[in-house]
């Protein structure tokens, strides 16, 4: 799953109807292709992330998992920039590290929950949705008003998220995970537009440290409230390496590679290797945990990536034309 790292991103976002390229820098010596293999790691990556958590998350309280990983992620990030730290570290960078730190919270708690009762497949899926709500949720929050592309996205979206979470073989159940999925998704989508609002003046990686902080404790703050214990004997060796993969490889190294690429060709182009994510997730899925797909799954699976595809690169495309 896409992470707060996103918020280099979020100003190239589906709701901007006329992005324009990023500019390759005159120094880099990196081809086309280079940085898009770049992307497409990163989407592997977080492809990889929901298959961990979704091993993790029966022996691990959602809270806690949250909570341990975004701590680890965070602290780590600002002992690496603590120059820039102590440098940007203003009211102003607190101020919108809380808001958005909050929305990552919200954002990775649902969704960790949401793999309780779903599976690693229909997650990945369901929370790519985030895509196509971004150019809603900046029209409530912005007034800007959606593209057509963007309602013909919703429409795919909508179809594609029916027929993945409808299932025959379920009686047509729409679960609560699968809901809750979808609400992670929403946050996804609010996370992007209030970077894109708050996020400008700031030192990108100041703010996503610090609001890998507040997410962690979030989740550590929930975890104490409702009373959810936590067992230390649920930390073998294949809960810590989930832990440190979630924590670096799937938080911080991702947002390196991702801040590279996204700096050196296009957006959409890099929505596009991106938004792979949740191809990745579904082959893991079936290859790890042996999740099986439907010919309906898939249908949705297609109109779902359509729908992306359409939201993040069409307003390009009709923008160069």
């Amino acid at each position: 799953m896409k992470h707060t790292s996103d918020s280099v991103r979020a100003t190239h976002s589906s709701y901007d109807v006329s992005p324009k390229p990023a500019t390759p820098s005159k120094q880099s010596r990196i081809p086309y292709w280079g940085y898009g293999c770049m992307l497409l790691l990163a989407a592997a990556i977080w492809g990889m992330g929901t298959i961990v958590i979704k091993d993790s998350v029966d022996a691990l309280a959602p809270v806690w998992l949250v909570g341990i990983r975004f701590l680890v992620a965070g602290g780590v990030l600002c002992a690496v920039m603590a120059r820039r730290m102590k440098a940007n570290f203003d009211a102003k960078h607190v101020r919108v590290s809380i808001i958005l730190g909050v929305l990552t919270g919200a954002t990775y708690l649902c969704n960790t929950s949401g793999l309780l009762d779903t599976t690693a497949s229909k997650s990945v899926f369901l929370t790519a949705t985030y895509c196509v709500m971004v150019p809603f949720v900046a029209w409530a929050m912005q007034r800007i008003q959606p593209s057509s592309t963007s309602l013909l996205a919703a429409v795919l979206c909508i179809a594609g998220v029916g027929l993945i979470a409808l299932q025959p073989t379920e009686g047509a159940r729409f679960g609560w995970g699968d809901a809750i999925t979808l609400v992670s998704a929403l946050f996804c989508a609010l996370h992007l537009v209030a970077t894109a609002k708050y996020a400008p003046g700031c030192d990108i990686m100041v703010i996503t440290g610090l609001q890998f902080l507040v997410a962690g404790v979030m989740g550590v703050i929930g975890a104490v409230v409702f009373g959810v214990p936590l067992d230390p004997q649920v930390f073998d060796a294949r809960m810590i390496g989930g832990l440190a993969y979630l924590a670096i490889p799937a938080s911080i190294i991702t947002l390196g590679l991702q801040n590279i690429a996204v700096a050196n060709i296009p957006a959409s182009s890099a929505s596009l290797f991106l938004a792979t994510e949740s191809i990745f997730g579904t082959v893991f899925g079936v290859a790890l945990l042996g999740e099986v797909l439907t010919a309906s799954m898939v249908a949705g699976f297609v109109l779902v990536f359509a729908a992306i595809v359409v939201s993040e690169c069409v307003p390009a495309w009709l923008g160069k034309r």
